[in-house]
């Protein structure tokens, strides 16, 4: 089993500067900054609202890019193979969107604004992936 390296300091920059992009979306187009509506929402019919939407997709794609080039981040090694990201990945998609948001969507704002749906999905969300965690670790101490 690994040993996690703790950083307190940059996970509470990270936070701070979540919270703030959060609060700038909602202050300059009224929206929520919830990454699942966002990308579902520019990938439907409805193109009146894509501008905004695509620069936060860029930013948060050369926003990471910059983090890493500056912080020099690690690689992720703990890589599994192809099918279980793409499965993954679409069961979250799907769930994000039967749940009515993601992580950042009910996490960050919904939680800031007193959600009480978005304080049972956080709980709901968070409880899973540390049971998740938990499994996968036991099945790999078998091994």
């Amino acid at each position: 089993m690994e040993i996690i390296n703790f950083t307190p300091f940059p996970a509470l920059v990270g936070g701070m500067i979540i919270g703030l992009a959060a609060a700038m979306l909602l202050l300059s187009v009224n929206k929520i900054f919830g990454i699942s509506g966002i990308v579902s929402c520019l990938l439907s019919l409805n193109k009146n609202d894509s501008f905004w939407r695509i620069l936060i997709i860029l930013g948060l794609i050369i926003g990471a890019a910059f983090g890493h080039w500056v912080f020099a981040t690690p690689k992720v090694e703990n890589f599994r193979s192809y099918p279980y990201l793409v499965i993954g990945s679409i069961i979250m998609g799907f769930g994000t969107r039967y749940g009515g948001g993601c992580t950042s969507g009910h996490g960050v704002c919904g939680i800031a604004r007193l959600s009480k749906r978005s304080i049972i999905a956080t709980l709901v969300f968070i409880t899973t992936g540390s049971i998740t965690v938990l499994v996968m670790r036991l099945l790999e101490i078998g091994k």
